[in-house]
């Protein structure tokens, strides 16, 4: 096993874009030949694009995209942007009059942080698209959908951290597996290997870690107004042979590293979704893919929190470790 780039992974390109004076960004996956794909959705406030076309039973069987990116609700228009760049190069699905582009997304909220007013749209997911072109090198920090991302808001923003945009990748033989995440969760970023907090909700003193789970299990009665502008979205990438069903089954393995390194996941005041893209190159087994996916998405999380920089009058990871 080996750590490889995500933009190694064949058939896949990835852009972002950032506005860095409004505090928001999108990211965006594009498989020009089409990509099997799923999604889970196990938060309880998502927001998302196109995902009820990856059931199973449903007849389209590849996508062309998925767009993680800020900016709430309003930030699915990112969506149009990245249909319109398909669709000049003649990718999507074909309807005889012209070709259809398949295009998921989920949104983060970032309307705290930056300037409100100025959320991703199409231009946005369009400049996304044309700077995947020509990648340079994996994204970690204040990057495209992670460019406004906050972590540990139980509190407020006022006690929270600066998240980020997070990839990470491994091979086994022929086997590709990698993960990109925008981190914006409600709860605590955690160590993998130590289990000790990294980034997440602070005390008055700003400097020592509040511990949210502890803090809303003491506090059980009086969570009714807890902020509730949070989400961590997330894809994963493989080369692997995959069908829908199987895609949708390794987005669900691939929450179990968010549960790894994000205390609590999953809640209520979260959206927290993964995608999964397959190119369909290689043969491997559904389980070790799963696996995998759960590993690399841990990890992913922890690069986008620990390569942040402080912004928006928000402490990072680096402001406490230096």
């Amino acid at each position: 096993m080996k750590e490889i780039n995500l933009c190694d992974i064949e058939d896949i390109k990835i852009g972002h874009m950032e506005n860095y004076d409004a505090g928001t960004g999108c990211s965006v996956v594009i498989c020009k030949e089409g990509a099997s794909a799923g999604v889970d959705v196990r938060g309880g406030a998502p927001g998302t694009r196109e995902t009820d076309l990856l059931n199973p039973m449903e007849m389209v069987q590849k996508i062309h995209a998925v767009v993680l990116s800020g900016g709430s609700a309003f930030g699915l228009d990112a969506s149009s942007g990245v249909m319109k760049y398909l669709e000049e190069r003649s990718i999507g699905f074909d309807v005889g009059v012209t070709k259809v582009p398949i295009v998921c997304q989920a949104v983060l909220f970032d309307l705290s942080i930056g300037d409100s007013n100025i959320r991703p749209d199409a231009g946005m997911g369009y400049e996304a698209c044309k700077n995947s072109e020509s990648p340079l090198e994996d994204k970690n920090g204040n990057y495209g959908a992670g460019t406004g991302a906050s972590v540990g808001k139980v509190l407020g923003p006022k006690y929270s951290m600066k998240g980020g945009l997070g990839s990470y990748a491994l091979q086994v033989g022929e086997l590709k597996v990698g993960a990109l995440v925008a981190v914006n969760c409600l709860g605590d970023v955690v160590s993998s290997s130590t289990g000790d907090i990294i980034a997440g909700g602070l005390k008055e003193d700003l400097k020592t870690f509040l511990n949210t789970e502890e803090y809303m299990i003491a506090n059980y009665e009086e969570m009714n107004n807890v902020f509730n502008g949070n989400t961590t979205i997330g894809v994963i990438i493989t080369n692997a042979k995959i069908s829908k069903s199987q895609a949708n089954k390794i987005a669900s393995m691939a929450h179990n590293g968010y549960a790894r390194a994000i205390r609590p996941a999953h809640t209520m005041f979260d959206g927290d979704t993964i995608f999964t893209m397959g190119t369909n190159k290689i043969q491997a087994d559904i389980n070790v893919i799963g696996m995998l996916s759960a590993r690399v998405m841990e990890q992913a999380i922890i690069n986008a929190v620990s390569n942040a920089k402080g912004s928006y009058g928000l402490k990072s990871f680096k402001d406490l470790n230096n």
